[in-house]
């Protein structure tokens, strides 16, 4: 039996989250004043690790840190919170990112300095962990920049331990949507990337199409639609699933604990349409508190909520 559920390949930073009042800044030294500035632990990899302990996987993560007040609390935080990060490296030479969340509560916009969030790459891999883990999750593709190159060695290795494998996308800060991505999905057998991502990766407008041809070089494709919830592409077959309706405080992370809701029910053999459902209800639920993860359901909480979306109709 593996010793892990998942493993995480990705990205752990802090996020200094800020909102209520306007938090759209104005240059010419205008100062204007803000409910609240916490700061939580941030970084889609490190979120979606801690989506997945909640739901009951044991979970390891891998990623860069510095040696420095943010890495610690990074590393701290995700042990505390039952994480494996024993083999995270740490490098004396480099400050650990950091991510300043302006959040409107539907709406938020990033600020990042990377520092080590883009240092990951294959050589810090223990090559004992992909026969350790039952699943490899990348996370954040696009800011994983020196981990790029070598994802299809890696995912090949993973794959051949007998792990199966997931990416999730997220923004590209050059916009230009590729990087290897494409190349990169036949050893992919989960793609979870946001409808806009989506579109911009394929250069297709409609969802539905581009859907379809990220499907095409064969992963389930899973796409998320923050309120609109969700949908499952796997060949010619689609499926949609509602949001959960709750009150909204801050969607950071929300995204990440969908994917780790569609990882959990993927990894327990439910049918897809569950492990939507499940993955749409955990995005909304973690929505309710500022940061990240404070707001992660349980496997029980995000079950007694999926039983109330049933008869719900799925977004168009």
């Amino acid at each position: 039996m593996a010793e892990l559920d998942l493993l995480v390949l990705g990205d752990a930073n802090p996020d200094l989250v800020v909102r209520g009042g306007d938090v759209t800044p104005v240059f010419g030294q205008v100062e204007r004043l803000v409910d609240e500035a916490r700061l939580t632990l941030g970084g889609s990899g490190a979120i979606a690790s801690c989506a997945a302990v909640r739901l009951g996987l044991r979970t390891a993560f891998v990623g860069v840190v510095g040696d420095d007040v943010f890495g610690r609390f990074m590393l701290e935080t995700l042990r505390e919170r039952g994480i494996d990060v024993s083999r995270c490296p740490v490098d004396p030479n480099r400050p650990t990112g950091v991510t300043i969340v302006l959040s409107r509560g539907d709406d938020r916009a990033n600020l990042t300095a990377t520092g080590t969030i883009a240092d990951l790459r294959g050589e810090l891999v223990d090559p004992v962990l992909f026969s350790e883990a039952r699943h490899v999750h990348v996370s954040s593709y696009f800011l994983q920049t020196r981990l790029r190159s070598d994802l299809p060695a890696l995912l090949r290795e993973a794959r051949e331990a007998g792990a199966s494998t997931s990416v999730d996308p997220g923004w590209d800060p050059t916009e230009e949507w590729d990087g290897g991505l494409l190349a990169l999905l036949p050893l992919v057998d989960v793609f979870l990337p946001n409808s806009t991502e989506a579109r911009l990766i394929t250069g297709i407008d409609d969802i539905d199409v581009a859907a379809q041809a990220l499907a095409e070089p064969g992963p389930l494709v899973a796409v998320k639609f923050g309120a609109g919830g969700g949908m499952i592409v796997r060949g010619s077959d689609v499926v949609r699933a509602p949001a959960l309706g709750v009150d909204v405080i801050d969607t950071t992370g929300a995204g990440d604990t969908f994917a780790a809701g569609f990882l959990a029910g993927y990894l327990a053999g439910w049918p897809v349409e569950r492990s939507l459902s499940l993955a749409t209800v955990c995005g909304s639920l973690s929505t309710r508190a500022a940061g990240g993860t404070d707001a992660q359901p349980t496997m029980q909480e995000a079950q007694a909520a999926m039983g109330s979306l049933v008869g719900k109709a799925a977004p168009p």
